[in-house]
């Protein structure tokens, strides 16, 4: 164990915001500009007994542009301690939510975070650093409503090569492992809820129609349309050769997914395109879904 590791474990445990307030109530403009932001249109967020999407979570206790008023001493030391010894850069990695009960329009949002853990320094492709996860527990009116753990990466910049750079690779996790699966082999996969029949896309633990946590994957059947696009020029992304089109493709089953249409010119993409589902392979380990035109037949 370095003696930088050494020192950050003694923070473990220790708190990173103390009986910290929400800025706000948990309030219906909020809620409404979260479902039209994303297209959300659950019946269990509208109306007199509207709850809030439970992956609004943490928006209840960000702070805003004034910026944390309630962060410890700790956590300051902690990032002190890792800009002294060249950790400069961060990124958040990944955060994990557990929902008790539904938030509701007019709960007062409080929370208390601990420093949860200090990673050793790992190697990343970003660079070398350490990561180093938050966990919060939330609480509406006293009660406890929410857990959320929040891990980001501390890290030097690795030093820029000439190798082609590859893609990022997809977070894959519990909610979302059978979609790969389904890509690995061959098969786009949508999920069905078991109680409403509602289709959705991305995969999610639960319905936002119905709330139910009870679901089947179903295989789309790859046919689909532009319903928009972009034409990336800059700034460069690695592993993808600018210019290149990215859209949200309308499948026929009538959930929307975001992906790279390819066989034809960027400039040839346009609205209302038929398009068919294929599998790019972009490395040895990797094949990814994408969309090419469909010849509409005579």
């Amino acid at each position: 164990m370095s003696d930088l590791h050494r020192l950050l474990r003694l923070y473990e445990g220790r708190p990173a915001a103390v009986a910290a307030r929400g800025p706000d109530p948990v309030n219906r403009p909020m809620i409404r500009h979260w479902c039209e932001a994303l297209g959300d249109t659950g019946a269990a967020y509208r109306g007199e007994g509207a709850v809030a999407p439970a992956a609004m979570l943490q928006v209840w206790t960000m702070p805003g542009l004034g910026g944390p008023s309630s962060r410890s001493p700790a956590l300051d030391e902690v990032f002190a301690l890792l800009d002294g010894a060249g950790f400069t850069a961060v990124v958040a990695t990944d955060c994990e939510q557990e929902y008790l009960r539904p938030l509701r329009p007019g709960d007062e949002i409080t929370f208390d975070s601990v420093i949860e853990s200090v990673s050793p320094c790992k190697t990343t492709r970003l660079g070398a650093g350490h990561f180093l996860t938050r966990r919060t527990e939330i609480r509406a009116n006293g009660e406890l409503v929410g857990i959320q753990r929040f891990r980001i990466l501390k890290y030097a910049p690795a030093p820029r090569t000439s190798a082609p750079a590859e893609r990022p690779r997809p977070v894959v996790n519990r909610d979302n492992a059978g979609f790969w699966e389904g890509v690995a082999a061959h098969v786009l996969l949508i999920q069905q809820c078991d109680d409403c029949t509602e289709l959705r896309f991305p995969w999610v633990p639960g319905c936002a129609h119905c709330g139910s946590p009870r679901w089947t994957a179903m295989a789309a059947s790859g046919a689909g349309t532009v319903h928009a696009y972009v034409i990336v020029h800059h700034p460069p992304a690695p592993g993808f050769d600018p210019p290149y089109a990215v859209a949200l493709v309308e499948l026929a089953e009538g959930v929307r997914m975001i992906s790279n249409i390819t066989g034809v010119e960027p400039g040839g993409v346009h609205i209302g395109m038929p398009v068919e589902l294929e599998f790019l392979r972009v490395d040895a380990e990797r094949e990814l879904p994408v969309f090419r035109p469909r010849e509409e037949s005579a």
